[in-house]
């Protein structure tokens, strides 16, 4: 029996390929297996279908029940799980930075176990990474919080024992197994994928698997079902519910073929949990730490040589190589860059998103290219009446009239279609009914006829005849109620339907369909000799009065929200998997350039590079399945764009996994909330910009800091080396460079708190490790002309030149060096001039100049012996400022040389 051995793991991709498309191939693969399993119970008679699963009609007996539980496991898909506490915390320290100061501080310590560097080099490592944990733990255990823990049920029937009666029973849906009989009503989740034994007037909800909006109509089966012919998707069966779906009308009894990893859901959840790719975010934070260790690497062997050669004592250069080593070291890096993130993180949770994981904010103010789905993002996500139109496609009050009293005496549940009709009356009380009409009969809607009739009573009496006047209203599919109509209504009269007006009214149609309109057809017919009941043989010689057109409308500000992003740089790209008329249509109304709409079979065929080509120009895709859509964010990627995925449902899962960053909202799937980085809370484009205008304040507070340190890094490297050359002692003790970089780094841990300028956030940004080390070689040198000056100054003015008085000297640079490294913040973090067209937020203020008061007091202080420092004469003190000036003057004419050479700053 199939369903009854644990499926036989297949191999799914060859060894050779990229562990991204490793997974684009499993994917594909246990979709396109679980697919042909499915089909092929489509296709069967319902009884072969039971007879293979070991099962009948009346249910499993709950001894077999548990026995299959036993053996196939509950029925839950794969998902997500958050890792342990202790893992989190030693992924906080992994971190390249973090190894470089724990290799140094290990070699410190073994030189000397009493040295204070080891005492101030386990500080920096500490803070870093232990508020990098602290921040990522708290944001995950936020996102934890989303998860509601709901235990939700479906009619199960099953029986004591092989001679029992059957019985219905609430069973959790994890416990439900292969051959189980499930009862389905309106409202119920489908639990599992069931072939259906029995069905009546059932429409189900696939949005979350098809993308399409609306609800889709299974086939009316019956006992002696002899299956359907075989379709290659299983979506597409119609007597086949899949897990993650929904029944919204109608009822049904179907046999359980899958369950958990084996459904069509499952086969998709299996390919998506595990390691996620590389994004955007993680290829430059890596790209960037490893330019500025090489950099570290190629100057401190240089640093180191030149002290040894020229001062003779090697031991001390090679204390003094280790602090150049911890000073070209952006320790705090991962911390300033978490801290940065989980403040974002904070900021966008006001704004009614959510992050999952941190890293998704920069790469939601990086994105460029925004992939979503039409429904619900474009959409209101439910169906209103467009347009009523007459026979010549002329809107017609009539139409409204008869489609109103037609959805609203029919006594069956009403579908969203009759829902809409109803609510456009209401809302705009066109229609009024009152004593005028009363029900007699009604032939419901079945879906072999797509139509349905109700007979309403005029109330009133036919003169000198005494007896009622009734009506039928039919209202269905346009094809099938024109097949019933002889006549037509035109202009108030009523004219025979001929073949060339039988025509004319077709063309009517197709244009609203054409539209991306949902279109019904309604007509009447006066009974001649009325009675109380009626059947569908009474559905003849009708009139055709117009047509009612349905759509899922846009958004009120939608076309503002899409104008918002496009003027921020960002293209969106709408891929749905619903009809292709419909996405045209809802695209041109929201103001995108539609284009040529893409349908997923032209996807298949093309190659990567072609597929590149193609994603490029297009705007609208439609009727794509879930791996090419995965493919489209692939290609995109591929030709350099940042994107981001706003999704749904069970069908956009892959999709959003493999996006750079992968957005859904609350009331998504489960599947989807695991797979996405970012949940909104409404799905709303608007709260998206909020959160892009976050993500690229994320961003430029990081990019700060890396460029800050570099640049100052660097010019402090190169003094040394100047210094080293020329002087006779050593131009700062290492115990002094530490202590110069710790005070300089806590000051660093205000800048998440900093405000960007307006300009900085029109456009994407992106990490760019060329730009940050051009940037670090032409801005680096500028303090290194001034340390020198001060150099000379000390050396000339306050006689510093000898090793007596190396102390004076050092403790000289020491305040100029930090004071200096502080200032720059100030230039740096604007392309503006600083403190009069752009001022930093109040915390990087409190902290530069707690960092100024810092330096200037550590000569001073109790402390001062202790790190070699000696008290500095007042004349020092006017000489400083007149450095410092000059050197502010001097980099911010050089800033404005930088921009107009390269264009930018930051």
């Amino acid at each position: 029996m199939t369903m009854l051995t644990p499926r036989t793991p297949t191999k799914l991709a060859p060894p050779g390929k990229g562990r991204r498309e490793r997974k684009a191939a499993e994917l594909e693969t246990r979709t396109r297996l679980a697919g042909e399993q499915l089909t092929g119970f489509s296709a069967r008679p319902g009884a072969s279908v039971l007879q293979e699963l070991g099962a009948t009609r009346s249910g499993l007996t709950h001894a077999e029940a548990a026995l299959r539980l036993e053996r196939h496991g509950a029925n839950v898909v794969a998902h997500e799980r958050a890792p342990r506490w202790w893992f989190q915390l030693a992924k906080a320290f992994w971190n390249p930075f973090i190894g470089v100061l724990v290799f140094l501080a290990a070699v410190m310590w073994w030189q000397d176990p009493a040295d204070p560097g080891v005492v101030i080099l386990s500080v920096m490592v500490g803070i870093s990474g232990l508020l990098r944990f602290w921040q990522e733990f708290r944001s995950g255990r936020a996102a934890d919080a989303l998860k509601k823990l709901v235990t939700t049920t479906c009619a199960v029937q099953r029986r004591a024992g092989s001679g029992s009666a059957p019985t219905t029973f609430e069973v959790p849906m994890d416990q439900v197994v292969p051959g189980d009989v499930v009862k389905l009503a309106a409202g119920d989740l489908i639990p599992a994928d069931l072939r259906l034994i029995s069905s009546k007037d059932l429409m189900v909800g696939q949005a979350a698997l098809s993308g399409e909006s609306l609800p889709v109509a299974k086939a009316d089966t019956r006992t002696d079902d002899r299956g359907q012919f075989e379709t290659t998707d299983p979506v597409e069966a119609d007597n086949l519910c899949l897990m993650g779906t929904s029944v919204t009308s109608g009822t049904a009894t179907g046999v359980v073929v899958a369950t958990g990893a084996d459904t069509y859901f499952g086969s998709m959840a299996g390919s998506l949990v595990g390691e996620r790719p590389q994004t955007n975010f993680d290829n430059g934070v890596r790209k960037v730490s490893f330019l500025l260790i090489r950099f570290m690497l190629v100057m401190v062997p240089v640093v180191f040589a030149i002290n040894g050669l020229t001062k003779g004592d090697w031991d001390e250069a090679f204390l003094f190589g280790i602090a150049v080593a911890v000073g070209l070291t952006p320790e705090m890096l991962p911390m300033v860059v978490s801290a940065n993130l989980a403040r974002g993180a904070v900021a966008m949770s006001k704004r009614k998103v959510v992050v999952k994981r941190l890293n998704a904010i920069q790469n939601l103010g990086a994105m460029d290219v925004l992939c979503t789905d039409k429904t619900g993002t474009l959409t209101e996500d439910r169906i209103v009446l467009d347009r009523y139109l007459d026979v010549h496609g002329d809107e017609d009050d009539e139409v409204l009239e008869y489609g109103y009293l037609n959805s609203h005496f029919q006594t069956g549940l009403k579908n969203l279609m009759d829902q809409a009709v109803i609510n456009r009356v209401d809302e705009a009380e066109e229609v009024v009914v009152d004593a005028r009409f009363s029900m007699v009969d009604e032939i419901p809607f079945d879906f072999a006829r797509r139509r349905m009739s109700v007979v309403l009573d005029r109330n009133s009496v036919v003169a000198g005849l005494g007896r009622p006047e009734h009506v039928m209203i039919t209202k269905g599919a346009v094809e099938e109620v024109l097949d019933l109509c002889t006549h037509m209504r035109d202009r108030g009269r009523r004219v025979e339907l001929t073949g060339r007006l039988r025509a004319h009214v077709t063309r009517i149609a197709e244009e609203n369909n054409r539209r991306g309109l949902r279109v019904l057809a309604v007509a009447t017919r006066m009974v001649d000799t009325p009675r109380d009941t009626y059947s569908v043989a009474d559905e003849e010689r009708l009139t055709l009065i117009g047509f009612l057109a349905f759509l899922d409308p846009p958004k009120a500000d939608a076309a503002r929200a899409l104008q918002a992003l496009a003027d921020k740089g960002i293209a969106v790209k709408v891929v749905t998997g619903d009809n292709d008329l419909v996405a045209a249509r809802v695209c041109a109304d929201v103001g995108l350039d539609v284009g040529h709409v893409v349908l997923g079979t032209e996807i298949d065929p093309l190659d990567d590079t072609a597929l590149r080509a193609l994603a490029a120009r297009t705007t609208v895709f439609a009727k794509v399945n879930p791996v090419q859509k995965a493919r489209i964010v692939r290609a995109l990627q591929a030709d350099g764009h940042t994107v981001g995925f706003l999704g749904d449902g069970i069908n956009d899962a892959a999709a959003l996994r493999d996006a750079d960053v992968g957005i859904s909202v609350d009331t998504a799937v489960d599947i989807a909330k695991e797979s996405a980085d970012i949940i909104l809370l409404e799905k709303d484009l608007t709260v998206l910009e909020q959160g892009v205008i976050q993500g690229r304040t994320t961003f430029g507070n990081t990019i700060k800091y890396v460029k800050m340190t570099a640049s100052s890094n660097f010019g402090n490297v190169f003094s040394v080396l100047v210094a080293s050359a020329f002087i006779p002692f050593q131009p700062m003790l290492a115990i002094m460079l530490l202590v110069q970089n710790l005070v300089y780094d806590i000051a660093q841990l205000a800048t998440p708190w900093d405000r960007m300028d307006e300009e900085y956030l029109r456009k994407p940004r992106n990490w760019d490790a060329k730009g940050i080390g051009r940037f670090m070689v032409c801005i680096g040198p500028i303090s290194s002309i001034f340390d020198i000056a001060m150099f000379v100054i000390m050396w000339n003015v306050f006689a510093a030149d000898s090793e007596a008085h190396q102390a004076l000297f050092q403790s000289g640079w020491f305040i100029e060096g930090l004071l200096s490294q502080t200032l720059i913040v100030h230039m740096i973090r604007t392309r503006k001039i600083p403190f009069i067209q752009s001022r930093a937020s109040w915390p990087v203020m409190v902290m530069t100049v707690l960092a100024v008061l810092t330096g200037l007091y550590l000569p001073f202080s109790p402390l001062a012996a202790s790190l070699g420092f000696v008290p500095l004469p007042a004349g020092y003190f006017p000489w400083l400022i007149g450095v410092l000036l000059a050197y502010c003057t001097l980099t911010q004419l050089l800033k404005t040389l930088y921009i107009r050479k390269f264009g930018t700053w930051l």
